[in-house]
């Protein structure tokens, strides 16, 4: 299991610190929570900061667009992201996103929330190279992994070998030492994780739990 650190949690007054920490930990990318006070309720940061993170780290950087018509947005940030990835309800432009993300030689990702049907998936799941299922509804941190989740990543799991897609599986929400091993098992390649690793008094100790290890 591959773990990406959500920095929603961090301490952004000390963010080279705690980037610099959470790589050390083993943590395998960071992952970028960008709201826009719109297709959620929080706002959370822009370009500036994810061009900072950018320059601190060698590990990927993911950019997960919480965002209304992310068509906007995109290009601001593929500088600075080695994926990108948008939320199937948040657009009626997914073949122009995916286009521009692609063009850009950067893998693309798509989101559904957890009230989403998994089938509306199946017009992009052969153009993606992720599908971010949420175990959460998105906006806040630290919220209660959702039950339902395992049974919807098994669903997707499903239309990934259905439909021949080569698109891996990340999950992001509430996840935790607890929750983490049904994940894996449920066929999730990749656990975005904020507040159990920055909330915790040792990053290594964190990470390796939700690696299973």
């Amino acid at each position: 299991m591959k773990v990406a650190a959500s920095i929603l949690d961090c301490d952004f007054l000390h963010l080279a610190k705690e980037l610099e920490d959470v790589v050390k930990a083993g943590a395998d990318a960071i992952h970028l929570d960008v709201m826009d006070g719109h297709f959620v309720t929080n706002l959370s940061f822009g370009v500036p900061l994810a061009k900072a993170v950018r320059r601190a780290v060698s590990v990927p950087v993911l950019t997960h667009l919480m965002v209304t018509e992310p068509e906007w947005l995109i290009e601001k940030f593929l500088p600075y992201s080695d994926a990108v990835t948008f939320h199937v309800e948040a657009t009626e432009m997914h073949g122009q996103c995916l286009e521009t993300i692609h063009t850009a030689g950067k893998a693309a990702g798509i989101s559904l929330n957890p009230n989403t049907p998994v089938e509306s998936l199946r017009p992009f799941i052969t153009l993606v190279q992720d599908v971010l299922v949420m175990s959460v509804y998105p906006g806040f941190g630290g919220q209660k992994f959702s039950p339902e989740a395992p049974a919807r990543i098994r669903d997707v799991a499903h239309l990934i070998k259905e439909t021949g897609s080569s698109a891996t599986i990340s999950v992001d929400g509430g996840i935790n030492a607890d929750n983490c091993a049904a994940v894996s098992a449920s066929g999730t390649q990749m656990v975005i994780a904020g507040s159990a690793i920055f909330r915790s008094n040792d990053y290594a100790t964190a990470v390796r739990a939700l690696k299973c290890l």
